[in-house]
């Protein structure tokens, strides 16, 4: 298979990438990033995109894609909301519209998140914005999943982005006790998402308690 990936340096986008580099079952893996990073393999071809809303320069990259993850993501709060919509809906929109026009029957996998409202009636920018992407790529007609994990426990050690981070990280072990509905493991969202790419799923939308089906 040939994986086309964006925010294959993040927390769960650098878990999949090495899914992909380790699977027997993928020869190539372009990776999208905004800067170089260090990971170097013999199946990596890491392009630097300077624009993640026009892709008219790396079209060629779309083309003949079977599976394409899409990680690009920012923290509530740390952007101002404009930026944040741009990131979040935009992005990923474009992304999806680039993959439709040349590789139709690819299939593309999207790191949505928790109360994702496709309503797009919410006041809460992250559950409107991340509904208002899903609509867009969902209109799409590709073979589409969406993730929507509740708190994710980052495996390896990281510096919290805010304090209420750090809040999560202290009391992910109670919220271990409320069930497979309430958080997952860096790790095995990855590793989900990877395997869903590959072999698809039964539904578009994967709240977490689903997610955990398919590990």
């Amino acid at each position: 298979m040939k994986i086309l990936i964006a925010g294959s340096t993040g927390m769960i986008g650098k878990l999949i990438l090495e899914h992909c580099l380790n699977s027997i079952e993928v020869y190539e893996v372009r990776s999208l990033v905004r800067k170089p990073s260090i990971t170097k393999h013999v199946k990596l071809k890491e392009i630097v995109i300077e624009n993640f809303e026009n892709y008219s320069k790396h079209i060629d990259l779309f083309k003949e894609i079977d599976v394409a993850f899409f990680c690009i993501g920012v923290y509530t709060g740390q952007v101002p909301d404009a930026i944040f919509k741009l990131i979040t809906v935009n992005y990923a929109a474009e992304f999806a519209n680039a993959l439709k026009r040349e590789s139709p029957k690819a299939t593309l996998c999207l790191l949505s998140g928790m109360g994702a409202d496709r309503t797009e009636k919410s006041r809460t920018p992250f559950a409107k914005y991340k509904g208002m992407a899903e609509n867009q790529i969902s209109a799409l007609n590709l073979k589409f999943y969406t993730f929507r994990p509740g708190y994710i426990y980052p495996v390896e050690p990281r510096k919290e982005p805010n304090i209420g981070y750090q809040f999560f990280r202290f009391i992910y072990p109670f919220t271990k006790y409320l069930g497979k509905g309430a958080s997952i493991k860096s790790t095995e969202l990855a590793a989900a998402i990877f395997k869903v790419g590959l072999n698809g799923a039964e539904t578009e939308i994967l709240e977490n308690r689903e997610i955990f089906k398919y590990l």
